[in-house]
């Protein structure tokens, strides 16, 4: 379970081994046993006590700013494993079997696209047409990203890079199609979202980087070490590689939140100066809630049945055994 501090005015402390979440709509107690993350927005207040008691309790708390973004992470100093896997991490990164590894990611991410536009529903002939069309074409991609190899990762960065850009306009832009007129947009923006779509996904995608960083953090991996992404001064580079495997999980949450038109202008506000669209308490409340839901629902795995929150560890925890695997990495090293 998550507790989630979005609104202003908000405090957390504690009794013994439980939390006290007060505002202005009364107090909650909520026990220790089961809550795995803390996230806490701007406007709210806790003690050290807390903090203390999360670290004894191996619960992490993630300080979000107004896109949803992680800034701060208080957690516990032990790493979830021994200090090897993290020494092989460099290693692994300049290898081939890095190659291997982010390649399967984005393959991964085009089979994930496909699926939800698979399943999308459009009114018009028309557009069901253009949908199967990008579906289609998807797979070029897919077959370019097979063609695409090297020694290394630095070797094909640009040509994945490459790939993975224009593969996710032509998702993005086929997706807009299936979205409620009001809804739709002209093209994906971030710094500032320029519409309420892309406000939820920003918004959720820094959701989603807070729990695979967390999930990287307990797999006893460094988050800041990435194979594809570059890394630079206080960015979770293999946050970013990783997370490419769980967009599409708040794609379609917002997709379908959208599609309901289950928003409403309370949801969200519009900066006159820049026309930057900021979600609001309630939006921000409505769709936490939504990817939560979403995330603790069981499905059938390779794993067998999990959760979609337990599988995001699972596959952290996959990356860690491959790096633990250190004799290969050490011999392509010595290869090059």
């Amino acid at each position: 379970m998550e507790i989630v501090l979005n609104t202003y005015g908000t405090s957390l402390s504690c009794d013994n081994d439980a939390f006290i979440v007060r505002n202005s709509n009364g107090s909650k107690r909520i026990p220790t046993d089961g809550v795995t993350s803390i996230m806490v927005n701007r406007g709210v207040s806790l003690s050290s006590d807390v903090i203390m008691l999360a670290v004894d309790k191996q619960i992490q708390i993630h300080f979000m700013d107004r896109k949803g973004m992680p800034k701060g992470l208080i957690w516990s100093y032990k790493y979830g494993s021994i200090s090897t896997i993290r020494k092989n991490q460099l290693e692994f990164c300049n290898s081939t079997e890095a190659v291997k590894w982010i390649k399967s990611i984005i393959n991964r991410k085009l089979d994930n696209a496909q699926a939800l536009l698979y399943m999308v529903d459009v009114p018009y002939p028309v557009l069901k047409r253009r949908i199967d069309n990008a579906i289609i074409k998807l797979d070029s991609y897919k077959q370019r990203l097979r063609d695409t190899d090297g020694e290394g990762v630095k070797d094909i960065s640009n040509e994945l890079r490459g790939i993975e850009g224009v593969a996710s306009r032509l998702y993005f832009n086929t997706l807009n199609l299936a979205l409620p007129e009001e809804y739709r947009f002209e093209e994906r923006s971030q710094h500032p979202a320029l519409d309420v779509a892309n406000a939820m996904l920003n918004y959720g995608y820094g959701i989603m980087y807070g729990k695979v960083e967390s999930a990287l953090i307990r797999a006893g991996l460094d988050p800041y070490l990435g194979v594809l992404h570059r890394n630079e001064y206080n960015r979770p580079a293999l946050a970013f590689d990783m997370i490419e495997l769980f967009r599409v999980w708040v794609d379609y949450v917002v997709y379908t939140l959208l599609a309901q038109r289950a928003v409403t202008d309370d949801y969200y506000s519009v900066d006159s100066s820049n026309s930057a669209h900021w979600l609001e308490p309630m939006g921000r409340r409505v769709l936490i809630q939504s990817i939560n839901d979403y995330l603790d629902e069981v499905i059938d795995s390779a794993h067998g049945p999990r959760s979609r929150e337990t599988l995001i560890f699972l596959e952290c925890q996959s990356l860690a055994q491959l790096i633990k695997s250190c004799s290969y990495t050490k011999k392509s090293i010595m290869s090059n």
